[in-house]
């Protein structure tokens, strides 16, 4: 009987909510009822339970006045169980200072509530059909609260959970496709680190911040020295796996934070966030031992390597990136110069009277 009277109240409302400003025009719909459906809710109460989504009634206080057969499917909780009760009495996980003010701003301003699933992914925790790679632990629900009217006042809030996991999940794997997307079109196909287009793109992100904010930020430039000999006395696959090995030992040694990419052919590219001319000069001499230290070993044949760095940093007056990569690419020239092996740190306007090299 209670939920027959609710069903009512329902369907009730439902026409207020189509005829706002002239109730006389709900009633004179219902002349489009079948006379089998004429006189109660029986109609109301088929398309509530027909349809595949949740709708459930709370009053003011969030005792439940209707939960329709989705909400019971997929709660396990009977209609019987939970009507006339406070929804969190048999829901107690639920967000109960979020849903007290979602309704609660519907009964106070008499309009339309939504929460998408981007916002908050779902209400209830209800499990979903979708396979177990979906990447979601529940259905993802749409939310909407409906203001129930009586001569324009709020009886009630008509909430409906609308299954949307579907789209969640599709979007989820639209983004990590794009990721994985930038991600390739970051990454050099050979060496797996950064190219060079990702390389600039983050210098010029760190020279901007340092324009803004000031600090410290080096660059360092280093290539193998006399690799053209070893592609030709070993082949070039020999030399695509120094390549590798040499790139895989430099990235162990580097700082998170740090930005290592491959700048082209045997030449090699690191940005230092945060780090002194000096400071960035010991990464420079670290990085080269690390190279020269340990032979690559390729089908037999043991490879001795070495690498020559040209290092900077910005300095007041530094005009943009490209001028970084000139003093530092003047620095890497300098040191196979003075025969390769070497560290050099220098700075524009000229390397005489401002480089420091380290022999091995």
């Amino acid at each position: 009987m209670q939920t027959r009277a609710c069903t009512h109240s329902f369907t009730r409302a439902i026409q207020m909510i189509r005829y706002p400003e002239n109730d006389k025009a709900g009633v004179a719909n219902e002349q489009s009822i079948p006379d089998a459906l004429q006189g109660d809710a029986l109609l109301t109460q088929l398309v509530v339970e027909r349809l595949n989504l949740g709708i459930f009634v709370l009053d003011r206080n969030l005792n439940v006045l209707l939960w329709n057969r989705f909400m019971q499917d997929h709660s396990g909780v009977d209609a019987e169980d939970v009507i006339g009760r406070p929804v969190f009495e048999r829901f107690p996980e639920l967000p109960r200072a979020w849903l007290e003010r979602k309704v609660e701003s519907v009964f106070q301003l008499g309009g339309f509530a939504f929460s998408s699933w981007e916002q908050r992914p779902y209400l209830f925790r209800f499990d979903h059909d979708r396979p177990i790679t979906g990447g979601v632990d529940y259905m993802q629900q749409d939310c909407t609260f409906i203001p129930l009217l009586r001569d324009r006042e709020v009886i009630a809030v008509c909430v409906t959970i609308t299954d949307v996991t579907h789209v969640s999940v599709m979007q989820r794997e639209r983004e990590d496709a794009v990721s994985r997307l930038r991600e390739y079109a970051n990454r050099d196909g050979l060496t797996g680190i950064g190219n060079r287009r990702y390389f600039e793109t983050r210098l010029a992100e760190e020279f901007s911040r340092w324009q803004r904010y000031g600090g410290e930020l080096s660059v360092l430039l280093f290539d193998l020295d006399h690799f053209k000999k070893i592609n030709d006395d070993f082949g070039h696959v020999a030399g695509d796996t120094v390549l590798r090995t040499m790139a895989q030992r430099v990235a162990g040694v580097v700082r998170k934070e740090d930005i290592f990419g491959r700048f082209g052919g045997e030449e090699f590219a690191l940005l230092l966030p945060g780090t002194p001319l000096d400071h960035a000069t010991h990464v420079a001499e670290k990085i080269r031992r690390t190279i020269g230290d340990t032979p690559v070993e390729v089908q037999g044949e043991v490879i001795a390597v070495t690498a020559s760095v040209g290092v900077t940093s910005v300095k007041h007056g530094t005009p943009d990136p490209d001028t970084l990569i000139s003093d530092a690419d003047a620095a890497l020239y300098d040191a196979k110069r003075r025969g390769r092996n070497l560290v050099v740190a220098g700075c524009k306007p000229c390397l005489s009277g401002c480089e420091s090299g380290t022999a091995p």
